[in-house]
């Protein structure tokens, strides 16, 4: 299983539809919209980060609070600072369970793990994941991030665990069943990986991940032509993304054991 981009657009995504309740809590006499001001920052921070976390200190220093520290913390992910934005994340979900925001700092622990897994600091990322999944044992992105967490430890039997719980509360993702089907791919359970992968296509048919994912499975059965197939439409849809380049890779090795 891999991390796909999808994750760092979560963290904007989980963001912004905290800003109406970050900015609430600011002083209101202030000139500044705050909410506004968060919004713009989370933006910004996802095609200019380096300017977006200069705005976040900058905003900051004028009362911005919590959603300054948040903005600076996202932008730090954009910037690949995966460490320093983990460590700031962590201290944000502390403040705001001080402050008596669960709800928040459970988003804000949520994107610590995130960002301590895509540091590579699976330890860490597996206790902060395991921390969140304490205060919302239900809540299935946690789960399917502490799967991925755990899948990038090579502990696919955990996986599986936490990805069959995610789709108990889940039904029917198309991304969760990719994700399981990955992980009974490393576990040698083929069928099932692709009863999922095959039920995920017919509820996404151009999921660039999913096609991949088919392509890896048929490859394994030994259908070299379907498994082309695939990678090249995964190639096409993702064309200069992780997965695009995944599947030109497939390609690219494929070719080289037929001649």
């Amino acid at each position: 299983m891999r991390i796909v981009p999808q994750f760092r657009a979560a963290l904007l995504l989980a963001g912004l539809m905290t800003a109406i309740a970050w900015a609430a809590g600011l002083a209101q006499a202030e000139e500044i919209d705050h909410a506004a001001e968060y919004e713009d920052c989370l933006l910004l921070a996802e095609v200019e980060p380096e300017e977006a976390f200069e705005s976040a200190s900058a905003w900051q220093a004028m009362g911005g609070g919590e959603p300054a520290q948040h903005c600076a913390a996202v932008a730090l992910i954009e910037l690949g600072h995966y460490v320093e934005a983990g460590q700031r994340l962590e201290a944000l979900a502390n403040r705001l369970n001080r402050k008596g925001e669960p709800h928040l700092s459970l988003v804000a622990l949520a994107q610590a793990g995130q960002a301590w897994l895509l540091a590579e600091d699976l330890e860490r990322a597996y206790a902060v994941q395991t921390t969140a999944l304490e205060l919302a044992p239900g809540d299935a992105e946690l789960l399917v991030d502490r799967a991925v967490t755990l899948a990038a430890a090579e502990n696919y039997g955990d996986a599986l665990i936490d990805l069959n719980r995610a789709l108990d509360r889940a039904p029917g993702r198309p991304d969760i069943l990719i994700y399981r089907a990955s992980a009974q791919r490393y576990v040698g359970d083929i069928p099932a990986a692709l009863e999922d992968v095959d039920r995920a296509l017919v509820l996404d048919p151009d999921n660039p991940e999913g096609l991949l994912e088919r392509g890896n499975l048929r490859r394994l059965q030994n259908d070299l032509e379907g498994a082309r197939a695939d990678w090249q439409r995964a190639a096409t849809l993702a064309e200069g993304l992780p997965t695009g380049k995944a599947a030109q890779a497939n390609i690219a090795t494929l070719e080289l054991g037929q001649e």
